[in-house]
């Protein structure tokens, strides 16, 4: 058996369930925050706002994974130098609440995001929705697959043959549709997101606009469901890693905007360029 086998077996029997019940259990703790309408809401360095929900998700999370050894980069952990990280073979890349915007002002469009890296590349990633009990996950080379009616559990403990037996593969084909759908982030456009818009309503006058929150974005676009996503804000590492594979593995596409280049992990500097992605259907 090859390294890579090995490593592909540790992935779909240890590593992947870890992740998938780390992420229901960091949501079970989000929702709990998310109907008690006390979020304790502060404002970090950036200017961003954070909130208990996320701290309990982080904390949560670095819980279930702490067995595996594997280092943590989370939007909630500690700032890590470059210098410490820099030669990391292998790190779980984690956003334990993305969307906290969308969080509080309760418009349920938040996710748990979970990307496992080896060598700067997500292999493998989870992808929660708690508040519409989705979960989404994908293994470099074994496909995207969406599981349904996931409930945040507390006590989560699914192994690998019961995930499997959950598993729809992506994309999927009650997605079909005849408009183009492009999405917009819901709280965060600029007048270079309308004017890409503007010239995609050249080639496609049918364009429907939908604008939504958080990572769920590269979620329906794995889905089939949108066909095309601009992003001309600032973004970080860990707002895409878990989506990218997922979207990557249900054929779709994801690059920087204008050059067109893929994005890249564990740089200096954790911000991304501005980025496209696309569907497996997409066409433009």
């Amino acid at each position: 058996m090859t390294e890579q086998s090995v490593l592909d077996t540790q992935i779909r029997e240890y590593l992947l369930p870890q992740c998938y019940n780390a992420a229901v259990k960091a949501g079970a703790a989000i929702m709990k925050v998310y109907k008690s309408d006390d979020y304790d809401i502060n404002l970090k360095s950036d200017h961003t706002p954070i909130t208990i929900a996320d701290r309990l998700a982080h904390n949560t999370i670095k819980e279930c994974l702490g067995p595996t050894r594997i280092p943590v980069l989370s939007e909630e952990g500690r700032e890590m130098l470059y210098d410490e990280r820099r030669n990391w073979e292998m790190f779980l890349l984690v956003d334990p609440l993305d969307g906290t915007k969308e969080f509080i002002k309760g418009n349920n469009e938040f996710t748990v995001n979970i990307a496992l890296m080896v060598d700067n590349k997500c292999i493998a990633s989870a992808l929660y929705v708690p508040y519409h009990q989705k979960m989404y996950v994908a293994a470099k080379g074994l496909g995207a697959y969406l599981i349904r009616n996931v409930e945040p559990k507390e006590d989560s403990d699914l192994s690998q043959k019961e995930i499997e037996h959950l598993l729809e593969r992506l994309p999927l084909q009650s997605s079909m549709h005849d408009e183009f759908r492009v999405a917009v982030s819901r709280s965060h456009q600029t007048p270079e997101t309308h004017e890409r818009i503007d010239k995609l309503r050249e080639q496609r006058p049918d364009l429907k606009l939908i604008e939504q929150g958080s990572s769920y974005k590269f979620c329906l676009l794995a889905e089939g469901t949108i066909d095309y996503y601009v992003r001309t804000t600032n973004t970080y590492e860990w707002d895409t890693a878990a989506g990218e594979l997922i979207l990557a593995e249900a054929g779709g596409s994801t690059l920087s905007y204008p050059e067109g280049k893929p994005l890249c992990y564990n740089k200096e500097d954790l911000k991304n360029p501005w980025f496209e992605a696309r569907s497996a259907g997409c066409e433009i």
